[in-house]
């Protein structure tokens, strides 16, 4: 996922510009690039590789300015390379910008510039977008901002943009629509980011630019803010949350194995006010605030990408099984392409990570139209899903780096669990003696994740024996079957083994075929429920020599004896237990990816958020 970052102010733009990029590191990128600007000279810097690249090719040279913009690139148009990396120059010379996101009708435009004699060096829409604001403000003898509010008129897609001008250094643009952009502000000086990671050692006020907005930021301090349609707005300031000690690995090796040692403090922190065990209530600010279309809806639509998708999956059995309600999951990537059946009886709730996520704003787009109710579930404060959302909560996981989801999903999960609790507490599906075992429980799940986490040292030892496996299959029933589809994306986007995710009672409706001496088995054999069903998958596995590892409760005696491996996690309530179960897979995944070398942080052709389609 692309990230860019601008400064202008009184200090040397070029560390800022680094030390911005560096923040971005942990997202995927394959190319990165900075400009600064100082007396009508461009300095511009752009490789393929790392960051260290690109200070390589930085060393000893002009990087002089008070004002610039940097970009990390993640390849959507054009392969990476020099030329197709950010910054992109007009034809002239004299305008420079950065982009993130993606311009659906860049062929278009791009064919009318050649018409008019423009020529392009790279492949990327980008390079576009910069040729059409030049001869915009050409052609229409305007100003620089209002060429941008023209050219942005024109464009198809989405964007967040730093334009700057090689004739005027106290001055520098942005604006966005479907890509976030948040701007710093300091006395007499703004940071511009894409997220909010690198503004956190140098500033606390932070002003989140809205959708089709364009912002003019001055050297002086001057800020001021428009719409696309040359409407003045009123910048809204407001504080950023985020310490910068949240950021940091604190003593882990990786962000990955961190976050998955901080799920008992998020989770925590998510149901922290927002119920009361004693007392047997659920407060989910949300929820109490749209209670009556939520509490007589019809049916909930769930719609999610990945990860956040295997949550909403835990979703529908954890609300259908408590509160009685319909639910149905979706992808939101494909939610729109089949003209779905949605109306204002329905609440439509959105889960995301980052709150930016392209698809899932597409989706909530046409719910909208279609006068659903729209809940988000996301991490990020202020993002896009949040501000469009009639309601949501937020998950209070913190900052998440690694761009394998851990604790994320996890916050996520105890969400929907007290949605699920909230809505049959109102429905009258569940006793007051079942509503106050399970939130008591609910409390225990931190430490037990405590417990569960004790057992790193087993797993790696495990995963020393399986990390040159080709292939894994997850097997779950029940709750455990989103589980299973978790377990298998981790262990492919951190190792990139092949891995499947199956409904145990489907293993002889095909996968069964696979099975051999070579083929790794996750099973999960948690669930008293259908324990006695695992059991017998496990014994045909066995039978055609298959490598079993069985995720079960403590003091199981059964599978001890026919498995190959066996973790033992804390017994809980059914309903409760994903929140333990993934917990092993994780750290399965983070161990094998490892002892094979790979960057379980930043792993090839991943990126932590999808802002484009």
């Amino acid at each position: 996922m692309s990230g860019i970052i601008g400064y202008i102010g009184n200090k040397e733009a070029f560390p800022i510009l680094i030390n911005g990029l560096n923040s971005f590191e942990y997202r995927g990128y394959d190319s990165m690039g900075i400009v600064t600007l100082e007396n009508h000279q461009f300095h511009i810097f752009k490789t393929t590789g790392k960051l260290s690249d690109l200070k390589a090719s930085a060393a000893n040279k002009n990087t002089s300015g008070n004002v610039g913009m940097g970009h990390s690139r993640w390849a959507t148009h054009g392969e990476p390379s020099e030329k197709n990396a950010h910054p992109h120059v007009s034809n002239s010379g004299r305008l420079a910008l950065v982009h993130k996101g993606i311009i659906e009708n860049y062929d278009i435009l791009k064919g009318k510039l050649i018409n008019s004699g423009y020529r392009f060096n790279s492949q990327t829409d980008s390079e576009v977008l910069i040729n059409l604001i030049e001869e915009i403000s050409i052609k229409e003898n305007c100003s620089l901002e209002e060429a941008i509010r023209l050219a942005l008129t024109q464009v198809v897609g989405a964007y967040s943009i730093i334009v700057m001008d090689r004739d005027n250094s106290d001055i520098i643009y942005t604006a966005r629509k479907g890509s976030p952009l948040v701007i710093g502000i300091l006395e007499n000086a703004f940071y511009i980011a894409s997220d909010t990671t690198p503004l956190i050692p140098y500033t606390q006020k932070v002003h989140y630019l809205e959708e089709e907005h364009v912002a003019i930021l001055e050297s002086n301090g001057s800020f001021s803010l428009k719409s696309l349609d040359n409407d003045k707005i009123t910048p809204f300031i407001q504080a950023l949350e985020t310490e910068l000690e949240e950021i940091e690995k604190g003593g882990f090796d990786h962000f990955m194995l961190k976050e998955i040692f901080e799920q008992p403090k998020v989770i925590q922190d998510a149901y922290r006010g927002r119920m009361n065990a004693n007392e047997g209530w659920i407060k989910l600010g949300g929820v109490a605030e749209f209670s009556n279309r939520i509490n007589n809806a019809k049916r909930i639509i769930i719609a999610a990408c990945g990860t956040s998708w295997h949550a909403g999956l835990l979703g529908e059995y954890i609300i259908e099984h408590l509160a009685r309600v319909p639910v149905e999951v979706e992808y939101a990537s494909e939610f729109r392409y089949r003209n779905p059946i949605i109306g204002d009886s329905d609440v439509f709730v959105a889960i995301t990570q980052s709150g930016e996520t392209a698809d899932t704003l597409a989706a909530i787009s046409l719910a909208k139209d279609r006068q659903a109710l729209i809940y988000g579930i996301c991490n990020v404060v202020g993002s896009s899903i949040a501000r469009v959302s009639h309601a949501g909560s937020y998950t209070h996981a913190g900052p998440e780096i690694g761009i394998a989801s851990t604790k994320a999903f996890s916050t996520q999960v105890v969400i929907l669990i007290l949605m699920g609790l909230q809505l049959a507490n109102y429905r009258g599906t569940i006793s007051k003696t079942q509503l106050h075992q399970i939130l008591h429980e609910l409390e225990n799940i931190p430490h037990k994740i405590e417990q569960v986490l004790k057992v790193n040292d087993t797993i790696k030892e495990i995963a020393s024996q399986y990390y040159q496996a080709n292939s894994f299959l997850y097997l779950g029933r029940g709750l455990n079957f989103p589980i299973a589809l978790e377990g298998a994306l981790k262990l492919k986007e951190v190792s990139y083994i092949h891995a499947e995710g199956y409904p145990a009672g489907e293993m002889k409706h095909g996968p069964i075929a696979l099975i051999d001496e070579n083929m790794v088995v996750v099973v999960l054999a948690t669930n008293e429920s259908s324990y006695e069903k695992l059991v017998s998958n496990v014994q045909e596995i066995k039978a055609r020599k298959g490598k079993v590892i069985a995720i079960v409760n403590e003091g199981d005696k059964v599978l001890k004896d026919l498995a190959d491996h066996i973790i033992e996690i804390p017994k809980t309530e059914e309903i409760l237990s994903p929140l333990l179960t993934v917990v092993p897979l994780q750290l399965l995944s983070y161990h094998i990816a490892l002892q094979k070398g790979c960057n379980v942080d930043n792993p090839r052709n991943l990126t932590k958020s999808v802002m484009v389609e």
